[in-house]
This record gives C-alpha cells, sequence and structure tokens, in this order.
C-alpha cells in the first residue's frame, strides 16, 4: 500500500466570521498549498447549497482535494499542511479523509492517476466523479442532474455524498463514500443516475471527466449532523 497513488480531502464549513479567509483560499487556489513532498496535484474546490448539489454557490462549504504520489507524502501533508490546519480552527463542520487510489480512469487538466490495488465488493469505498461539460450540453445537464443527486443521498450504504466544483456551471465534481463497492455499484447501475449517465456517454456531454475509486484508510470529522471516524 505504501507504493499506492493517495490523496487527501478536506471539507469545511467555515465559520461567519472566517467566510472572506476562505473565499481568498478560492482566489488562490492549488497555490496556497506550496510544495509539499509528493504532490501531483491539487484543486480548490466550491460548492453548491443543498448538500452541494445546488445552482445556487454555498459561501460557506469548501473543499481541497490533493493527488500524491504515495502514501506517506499524503500522511505528512494532512498531519501538517497549514492550509489543512487553517481550515480546521475556522470550520464549525470539519472532515478530512486520508484515501488510497484503487482505480482511476480519464483525466484532470489534463493529468491522470495510476491504478493500484482492487477493492472486494464487500469492502468500504469512496469515490470522485468529475467532468468539464461542454458549455452547450450545460442546460441538459443540469436538467439531469438533480434527480440523479438527491437519489444518491438517500440510496442504500451511501454514508456520505458531496457536491463540489471547481467552476460554476461547468467543472463540478462529487465525492462519495460508502459501505461496499456493491452498493456503490447498485446505485450507479439503476435509477436516475443510470439515465443521467447514459445521456452523458451517448451525447458526449464533456469534454473531460475523471472517475476514481479509492480505499478509504481514514476519514475523520463532522459534516451535515453526522460524525464520521
Amino acid at each position: 500500500m505504501g507504493c499506492a497513488e493517495a490523496a487527501v480531502l478536506v471539507l469545511a464549513q467555515y465559520r461567519r466570521d472566517a467566510l472572506a479567509w476562505g473565499l481568498s483560499r478560492l482566489v488562490l487556489g492549488p497555490r496556497q498549498l506550496g510544495s509539499p513532498p509528493g504532490l501531483r496535484f491539487a484543486r480548490i474546490l466550491g460548492s453548491g447549497r443543498d448538500a452541494g448539489f445546488g445552482l445556487a454557490p454555498s459561501f460557506e462549504r469548501q473543499g481541497l482535494l490533493a493527488f500524491f504520489d504515495d502514501l506517506p507524502s499524503a500522511q505528512s501533508f494532512l498531519a501538517t499542511s497549514p492550509a489543512v490546519q487553517g481550515r480546521r480552527s475556522r470550520a464549525s463542520d470539519y472532515l478530512t479523509g486520508l484515501l488510497a487510489v484503487s482505480s482511476s480512469r480519464g483525466s484532470w487538466g489534463g493529468k491522470s492517476l495510476s491504478p493500484g490495488t482492487p477493492i472486494p465488493t464487500d469492502q468500504p469505498v469512496a469515490a470522485l466523479t468529475r467532468a468539464s461539460i461542454r458549455p452547450h450540453h450545460a442546460r441538459t445537464f443540469w436538467q439531469h442532474s438533480p434527480p440523479s443527486e438527491r437519489s444518491v443521498a438517500s440510496a442504500p450504504g451511501c454514508q456520505l455524498a458531496v457536491g463540489l466544483g471547481e467552476a460554476p456551471l461547468l467543472r463540478q465534481a462529487t465525492f462519495s463514500l460508502w459501505d461496499s463497492a456493491a452498493a456503490m455499484t447498485a446505485y450507479a447501475t439503476q435509477g436516475a443516475h443510470r439515465e443521467a449517465s447514459r445521456g452523458a456517454w451517448q451525447k458526449d456531454w464533456f469534454s473531460e471527466w475523471m472517475f476514481v475509486r479509492f480505499q478509504p484508510l481514514q476519514v475523520e470529522g463532522q459534516w451535515r449532523g453526522r460524525t464520521y471516524g
């Protein structure tokens, strides 16, 4: 596992007195992280309302997602980065995830990830789905997206689902945490999500996309009334 690529997720809901600081993190972007050892690439992500899936922006919630060459680098970043500690000290709700890459398809900003160790179907799994939506398909995407996103929160086996965005309306991501890979697959292959996915691929809605499965090694904190870890 030490050689597998890894990621760190940080979710923060800022206190009202820290909103200006939080917005400044979006403006600064990944350069605020400096050059921690092993960092491959990172994204500072905004959020919509309604668990992140609403069209209206949320100025309180924010995500940080950083990918590393190996697990020790990710662990060191999570433990020592001022960017992580700054969010923790200013948040009313705060969650961190330490994740090992299991499989990956597609790319993000031209960068891709290498596959790691497959996850048994009865083991916990986390997933990242992100896409750059072609502008002329944005209206259609957002017509199909809400039913799929509403269904994930109540899907059997889903512990956490949050919508994040690199840019309003056109560059979107969803992070989810599941009791098992089997539960995630059951959700993805039926109902509103299946219909939305079918439309996306058949009609070429995306100019770039990435789908990653992770082994969740450590998920800790509190998010939307639920405690993790």
